[in-house]
């Protein structure tokens, strides 16, 4: 993964130094010299901890499986964090997506610091039983750093809350008498799990969309006068017809953003692709999301590939290459699959104008600035896409007090959390010249660098 993370931290920071409203008590020299510590700090993990998982299979091998854990910034409260299961976990990737998840709680005021975990495994290929000894052993090897006022991970591409409930489960057993139940979150409900956490990433990311297209405009009509914002024109054009959606990955996020897209009566939209690690489907009136939703649930987590397929579902749809989703002409596409989707190799090809993060870092940094220039909107992976990290520290308040919310609550509370964030930094995007995704940087490295200064860690 190409971590562009540190790159925009820094741009955020030159442009903070400049701005002499911003720790004013900083001046001349000192100023400089602070701002020298805090590109260091921000731009470099606290820990990066990695193991070889010893791991007998069921067919009498033993192998060795890389497993990370990379812990951020904990300045604003424990490492949060999901576990990513797969095959292209790198060591490199862990701490690019541990820095996002330090700028996405702080974009949202969530008081956790960035953590992420990796194991570099493809989980099709494992039985249940060596799922089940790959999460102990992980906690195992890990141990001494995890906690629920320490380190707390989640679920993340290739986990659940059957890993999350294993995971808990053996921290339990080789920590007798220790607080528990804040240790990992994404965990089922029966085993302390929050309502609406499998389901709050996704509704997350559409939420973000509808509420920036829609309720946000509405409040800020005089926005629209503004001829000049890209984004004021484009909401502008959709007055007149229905917004086309393509979604990009089927699994939990994807599948859920699609499935609210599909639902919502506020917003005139329809999902005309989607597509997972094998195909894209394409119908121009429409697909029934629904009806995909149930296949995939009996089918192992994959769309229909077959015209047969299709029929038994009761879908009617064009089959295409899963790499096409990308070049649709959409007036906006969810990227839910994994990074580095659209890049320099493919940027030129993107036809859709608004392109939303549901996946982490799905956007390479160079194309990132080729579509900014080109007009495209990009709604960032740091605001889009934080409904899980921000539904699992509510968890982790349900467990503290052993009292729980309703699903109802649970969103009510993610909707308002994200609403609040947008109705900071969506004004920005109006008054000033940096991209949206510039903005919400400059949001959280102004909320990390003044807690990093409040606590005296720049000199």
């Amino acid at each position: 993964m190409e971590n562009q993370t540190s790159s925009i931290v820094q741009r955020s920071l030159d442009a903070l130094l400049e701005d002499d409203t911003f720790l004013p008590d900083l001046k001349g020299k000192t100023r400089e010299q602070a701002f020298t510590s805090l590109g260091a700090i921000l731009s470099t993990p606290n820990h990066v901890h990695k193991s070889f998982l010893r791991i007998p299979l069921e067919d009498g091998q033993v192998v060795r499986i890389p497993a990370f854990r990379v812990q951020h910034i904990n300045a604003l409260g424990p490492y949060k964090g999901g576990i990513r299961f797969h095959e292209s976990v790198n060591e490199d990737e862990v701490i690019n997506l541990a820095s996002l998840m330090t700028l996405k709680n702080a974009l949202h005021d969530v008081p956790f610091g960035g953590g992420k975990g990796g194991v570099v495994l493809n989980p099709r290929t494992h039985t249940i039983k060596e799922l089940n000894l790959i999460c102990k052993k992980y906690v195992r090897y890990f141990n001494d750093i995890l906690g629920p006022d320490k380190d707390i991970p989640a679920p993340d591409v290739g986990s659940s809350d059957r890993e999350m409930d294993w995971m808990m489960s053996e921290y339990k057993s080789i920590n007798p008498g220790l607080p528990y139940r804040g240790s990992f979150t994404g965990k089922s409900v029966v085993n302390g799990g929050s309502l609406g956490r499998g389901a709050a990433t996704g509704k997350g990311v559409y939420f973000t969309f509808r509420y920036m297209i829609d309720d946000f405009m509405k409040k800020h009509t005089n926005l629209l006068s503004n001829s000049d914002n890209i984004f004021a024109r484009t909401v502008l054009d959709y007055k007149s017809r229905p917004l086309t959606i393509a979604v990009q990955g089927f699994g939990n996020v994807g599948s859920v953003a699609a499935l609210e897209a599909f639902n919502c009566s506020q917003l005139q939209n329809k999902v005309i692709a989607v597509s997972d690690r094998n195909v894209t489907l394409y119908n121009a009136k429409g697909l029934d999301i629904p009806a995909l939703v149930k296949f995939t649930l009996d089918n192992n987590g994959d769309l229909p590939t077959t015209n047969e397929q299709l029929a038994q579902t009761g879908v009617n749809a064009e089959l295409h290459d899963r790499e096409e989703i990308l070049f649709l002409d959409v007036d906006c596409i969810i990227l839910a699959a994994l990074a580095d989707q659209i890049h320099k190799g493919n940027m030129d090809k993107i036809k859709a104008r608004i392109i939303v993060e549901g996946a982490n870092a799905p956007v390479t940094s160079e194309a990132d600035n080729f579509l900014s220039e080109k007009g495209i909107i990009i709604v960032p992976d740091i605001l889009a896409n934080a409904g899980g990290v921000i539904v699992s520290y509510y968890e982790w308040l349900q467990g503290r007090e052993t009292q729980f919310y309703s699903e109802e609550e649970v969103f009510k509370l993610l909707y308002n959390k994200m609403q609040s964030t947008m109705d900071t930094i969506l004004p920005k995007f109006f008054s000033d010249p940096f991209p949206l995704r510039q903005n919400c940087y400059i949001h959280s490295v102004m909320k990390l660098s003044t807690v990093l200064y409040r606590q005296g860690k720049l000199y």
